[in-house]
């Protein structure tokens, strides 16, 4: 009896020290990894944090330009030498838990995080029942810009190719790249992803494109690129006569620009009878396994305050950033921007981009290839079953042997 007595004395006094030392706060140093656009707002915010967390107040925090692509490379290649916090894509998050770099969100942490932020961007940080980081941004996928002048029904695909020819307008989408393609297939209900083992190597794959939804999708996609308004390619910039584009966020300018005063944006079309789908991109905000509990609550909840509703609007309107917040979504900045409100539209339809290996980027090229030199123009469905059958398997054949 007086050893059970010991031990729950023990771990009473063990928890006490564990609660004194949250509540004393952490004066120690964290580090964190931003893109460079964003170092001096995120600095801005650290010292609003402390500001309104005096038990951190002694805390030094570094912050340095590392962008997300290299952050998660960096933290795969030295987890112990990486930041205490880092910004990357969602395509990286299966790879950097495989790799011990990312700490699970705090329970009540990640609560908030499921109530406050859009169901993609939940989607995105969970890695089957377990959310590993924060999100930060929904910014990142494609929707429809067009002239308002030229194209005002934008409901239907068939739609939007019509009312382009019939002003001798351009309409423009990339069916060369795997990324674009998904519109379709995804739309129709076909699937393609890759799962991962806890190395982070690509181990498995769920793909039904050789279907009847599949099929479908490739009809699609040999229609419009046989319309008299096509014109393959995703880039305002090499665009002619202009009358709709399925591009991003990041040519929201270039779009203003050639637009001009007709200048317009929403989600994709339907086409064929299904809504248009595709892939989603999100921006996410980790937090590394630390052992000081002290410097982990510290990184817990620096975390949630730069990943919050208020600092993602902030963040919105100093470098322009999509918030995956709800709330910070239906700010008046944000929906005034005509870009994130028609990618937000849009991201309903879409899944996270997760990880896909290179090949299956340079197969998606060649069938878009084969699309725009009329090779199935005259194919039956059987064909077309035939061809998406051998890109199945050779999809499937970039999967590690176990």
């Amino acid at each position: 009896m007086k050893k059970i007595l010991s031990l729950v004395l023990a771990a009473a006094m063990l928890l006490s020290l564990c609660s004194f030392a949250s509540a004393e706060g952490f004066d120690g140093q964290i580090k964190i990894w931003v893109a460079e656009a964003t170092v001096e707002f995120t600095k801005a915010q650290v010292e609003a944090f402390k500001a309104a967390h005096p038990e951190y107040a002694g805390m030094t925090v570094a912050v340095e330009p590392v962008g997300e692509g290299d952050a998660a490379s960096n933290m795969l290649t030295d987890v112990e030498a990486g930041a205490d916090l880092f910004v990357f894509a969602q395509d990286q998050l299966a790879r950097l838990v495989a790799a011990g770099a990312l700490e699970m969100v705090e329970e009540n942490n990640a609560e908030l995080v499921k109530a406050q932020n859009d169901g993609g961007a939940v989607a995105a940080v969970t890695l089957g029942e377990t959310m590993y980081a924060y999100p930060m941004t929904s910014d990142n996928g494609y929707f429809l810009y067009y002239d308002k002048s030229v194209v005002t029904d934008t409901s239907t695909l068939e739609a939007v190719l019509d009312a382009c020819a019939a002003a001798g307008k351009n309409f423009y989408m990339d069916v060369r790249s795997g990324w674009y393609q998904t519109a379709f297939f995804f739309g129709a209900g076909a699937t393609l992803t890759y799962g991962t083992d806890d190395a982070g190597t690509i181990n498995s794959i769920d793909c039904t494109y050789a279907s009847e939804n599949g099929v479908k999708a490739l009809k699609s996609i040999i229609k419009m690129v046989n319309h008299p308004a096509f014109v393959n390619g995703s880039s305002v910039d090499n665009a002619t006569n202009l009358g709709a584009i399925v591009d991003g966020t990041w040519d929201s300018a270039n779009a203003q620009k050639v637009l001009g005063e007709n200048y317009a944006a929403t989600k994709l079309p339907t086409v064929d009878g299904y809504q248009m789908g595709g892939f989603g991109g999100f921006k996410m905000l980790g937090v590394k396994p630390q052992v000081d509990e002290a410097k982990l609550a510290a990184c817990d909840a620096l975390a949630a305050y730069l990943a919050s509703g208020k600092v993602q609007t902030a963040r919105f309107e100093a470098v322009g950033w999509g918030p995956s917040n709800i709330e910070a979504q239906k700010s008046e900045a944000v929906q005034a921007d005509v870009a994130l409100s028609a990618l937000a539209d849009q991201l309903q339809y879409c899944i996270g981009q997760g990880q896909y290996p290179g090949d299956y980027w340079t197969l998606a090229t060649a069938l878009g290839d084969d699309v725009i030199a009329d090779k199935y123009d005259n194919a039956t469905d059987e064909e077309l079953l035939a061809v998406l059958q051998n890109f199945q398997e050779t999809a499937g054949s970039y999967v590690t042997a176990q």
